[in-house]
């Protein structure tokens, strides 16, 4: 079937929305809730007017679209386009008042994630991908992504967010990852795909993931020529447990060793 893409311009304008209501709430003293009980799951402000300024945007501009957001829950999953909504990839981060956060805007068309974009607007970066290509545009201005080759686990730059969403077993299998690496980095959440796809880092490994922690990122990272699975080499669509790699040899090695 042929997907008909959504250009990337109103990626750029729902990127606008989000930062014009999530910016003036970075590094205040915002109120923090928290989502769940015997844990800590933040939400602030920021959070929910980023998600509604986009969602009100989608609902003008493409009314027939289903939504999947952090927020406010789901409309429409079972429609042929879904759009999957992170205002504030990183919430901890932002709170923390560190600049390792993102706005998650992802695209699902026939079940498949084909476009995504991850906006952070503090640093003025946005980083967008079709599945296809990828490109950045910043401060250092525009230029496409690409992916650096990385054959062995040797001497592979690893990111995680944190252990804590691993079982047991999975932190065992993720340390027996990060033992071999050349250099492991925590608490960067979607800049550490971002990363990967700009060929400044070259492997990620997370669990506990939820769609719109992932959906945004996987056209990103396979259009800088990465990949992008499950611990078992299955689709990350969903979420749980995921791995990002900018060399296939590299991916093929990490997947052995979490198996």
């Amino acid at each position: 079937m042929q997907i008909t893409p959504i250009s990337k311009a109103f990626f750029d304008r729902l990127a606008d929305a989000a930062s014009a209501a999530i910016l003036p709430h970075f590094r205040t003293a915002l109120a923090v809730e928290n989502k769940i009980e015997g844990a800590f799951d933040p939400v602030t402000i920021a959070d929910k007017a980023g998600e509604m300024a986009m969602r009100e945007l989608i609902d003008a501009t493409y009314p027939d679209h289903g939504i999947l957001g952090e927020e406010f829950g789901n409309a429409g999953l079972d429609r042929e386009n879904v759009w999957v909504l992170d205002p504030v990839d990183g919430t901890r981060s932002f709170i923390a008042g560190i600049p390792l956060w993102g706005t998650l805007i992802g695209l699902r068309s026939g079940g498949r994630a084909v476009q995504g974009m991850m906006a952070q607007p503090f640093t003025g970066e946005r980083f967008y991908g079709d599945g296809a290509s990828a490109c950045y545009s910043g401060p250092g201005g525009e230029r496409p992504l690409r992916t650096r080759p990385c054959g062995d686990l040797s001497q592979a730059t690893l990111f995680t967010t944190s252990l804590n969403p691993f079982s047991d077993p999975e932190r065992e299998s993720y340390l027996s990852v990060e033992r071999q690496a050349r250099l492991a980095r925590y608490s960067a959440d979607c800049y550490a795909y971002c990363m990967v796809a700009a060929g400044q880092a070259d492997l990620v490994i997370e669990a506990g993931l939820q769609p719109y922690d992932i959906t945004a990122l996987i056209p990103v990272i396979e259009g800088a020529g990465g990949v992008v699975t499950s611990w078992t080499g299955g689709s990350p669509i969903d979420g749980g447990r995921v791995v990002a790699s900018g060399d296939r040899r590299l991916h093929e090695q990490v997947l052995r060793l979490l198996a």
